[in-house]
């Protein structure tokens, strides 16, 4: 009589597959009613859930805020309503492009404030970001708007150009 495999293989060398209501399967719903805007789980009461559900979003729009100053600064006592709004189903991308998409997402519907504008412009004009991959540094000179906000980024420098309203 042999030995089980250490790696978590059956005797033929397979991984085994996770079964409907495995434990993984029944994390991933957790994670997704957490996270993602998903349902409410079986066996799970809604109102812990939704309390817990408030906090992490609530975590993430600090760390949003931190990598996204201006734009929570612009928004004042309006930011944590407004990213909640806005992330409530949506997966968490990191704080950097989540404060990205939020921007954009308000550029769109000329809800940015001044200060966003700006942050938004800068990074605009210093990074180039698809909304699917990672942000890359912007090798050549660029110019990033956003409402009244335009950014000039030339040999690794940004300028910002206010207009006059």
């Amino acid at each position: 009589m042999s030995a089980p495999p250490v790696d978590g293989t059956d005797s033929t060398g397979e991984l085994p597959t996770p079964a409907t209501g495995s434990l993984a399967a029944r994390q991933a719903e957790l994670v997704a009613a957490l996270v993602a805007g998903g349902p409410p789980p079986p066996g799970f009461a809604p109102a812990p859930l939704a309390a817990a559900r408030a906090a992490l979003l609530r975590k993430r729009a600090g760390e949003v805020a931190r990598h996204w100053p201006l734009l929570a600064a612009g928004l004042g006592r309006r930011w944590p309503a407004a990213f909640v709004e806005w992330a409530a189903d949506r997966p968490n991308l990191g704080g950097l492009r989540d404060g990205w998409e939020l921007a954009r997402a308000l550029h769109t519907r000329h809800a940015l404030p001044a200060l966003g504008a700006e942050e938004l412009a800068a990074r605009e004009a210093t990074h180039r970001y698809d909304g699917t991959t990672a942000p890359r540094h912007r090798r050549w000179p660029a110019i990033g708007r956003a409402d009244r906000a335009v950014a000039v980024q030339l040999a690794g420098r940004v300028r910002l150009l206010r207009s006059a309203r």
